[in-house]
């Protein structure tokens, strides 16, 4: 009888050892630390800035190449992310691409309506294109965000900023 307890309290101890060594994580093989393409996208994008602050266009747009296609990988593996098409239309516009760039952050907005980030940065392709009425109406919907956002393109729109969008 007291072999028997012996032997089930064991077992149950060893149980317990390996389910909680199976639930517990290891940091170096920690999922949550692997950068999506969206996240190395956005690391490209922060750079070509910098790099277009620094009139360094070529390299700028290198790195803006290749957000584009992880973007394009990301939109492909979890569509519809407002987020993604904001950069998407972000990419193609600072390439050149204006219709598709377009393209991209109607189709965001569609999903959200309100994304400062898109309205800002569709506001700005559409003072590139000239169409200012549009643009205005973009500023129209930042009114009310108290964000940068709303700054920026209204001083996109008045032309106290100089920079290439």
């Amino acid at each position: 009888m007291i072999k028997k307890i012996f032997f089930t309290f064991l077992l149950l101890l060893i149980l317990s050892v390996n389910s909680y060594s199976a639930g517990s994580s290891d940091n170096s093989n920690d999922s949550s630390k692997t950068k999506t393409n969206y996240d190395k996208a956005v690391a490209h994008i922060k750079l070509a800035k910098k790099y277009e602050k620094k009139d360094k266009i070529k390299k700028a747009n290198k790195r803006y190449e290749k957000a584009l296609k992880l973007l394009t990988i990301s939109n492909k593996k979890k569509p519809n992310s407002p987020n993604t098409l904001n950069y998407l239309g972000f990419t193609t516009r600072k390439l050149g691409d204006y219709e598709n760039g377009e393209k991209f952050y109607l189709e965001g907005l569609a999903i959200e309506p309100n994304h400062v980030g898109i309205n800002e940065y569709l506001g700005e392709l559409y003072v590139v294109t000239n169409r200012i009425g549009l643009a205005k109406e973009r500023l129209k919907i930042l009114e009310n965000c108290n964000c940068k956002e709303y700054d920026q393109l209204r001083e996109v729109i008045q032309g106290i900023k100089k920079s290439k969008y």
